[in-house]
């Protein structure tokens, strides 16, 4: 991996339209990124067209890319991660005939009542979360959910990363204590 210092020079590069930075910037993060998508979206396919439009959003803004805002890496794991997020949520309201795949049931799949007994802890669990302020309900779920850091979510809240260590620690007290754990 390239230090962020060169990430930076690279990415000024491209913002000129140097083809060639853009294979070095490619050839240097499209690991790290893909594996940010596919976390996410759990399907190969899916994946690799949510990295290749990635590319192209970051070959097409790269001149807006701010170095003193953000990491060159956070830049463009949050234009890969905001992409399979869209996706994810188109997906969930996609019907059941357009997914194949969720027709087929696991062997291993819990019996009715698990699952019924799962969906009941969820039930709980999201009660809970929506007790909290608005806020810290977005801040828990892109922590836990989205797998963000504490820096990114230091930067998208515009706040200390000590600020959103403690935000979150209090979210979790609050919502241990709903749960009666």
């Amino acid at each position: 991996m390239l230090t962020p210092a060169e990430l930076v020079g690279l990415i000024e590069a491209v913002a000129k339209g140097d083809q060639a930075a853009f294979e070095r910037l490619y050839a240097a993060t499209r690991a790290k990124l893909y594996g940010i998508v596919l976390r996410i979206l759990r399907r190969q396919d899916l994946a690799e067209e949510v990295i290749q439009e990635t590319y192209v959003k970051i070959w097409s803004n790269a001149g807006q890319f701010n170095s003193t805002l953000s990491s060159p890496i956070t830049w463009m794991a949050s234009i890969a991660r905001n992409r399979a997020i869209d996706i994810v949520r188109k997906k969930s309201e996609a019907s059941i005939e357009e997914e194949p795949q969720a027709m087929e049931v696991a062997a291993e799949s819990p019996d009715p009542l698990a699952r019924r007994e799962m969906t009941e802890e969820l039930k709980r669990l999201l009660e809970c979360i929506g007790r909290l302020e608005p806020d810290r309900q977005r801040l828990v779920l892109l922590a836990y959910y989205n797998g963000w850091s504490r820096e990114q979510l230091a930067e998208k809240f515009a706040a200390p990363v000590n600020t959103v260590k403690t935000w979150l620690r209090r979210s979790m007290l609050d919502i241990r204590e709903c749960l009666g754990l």
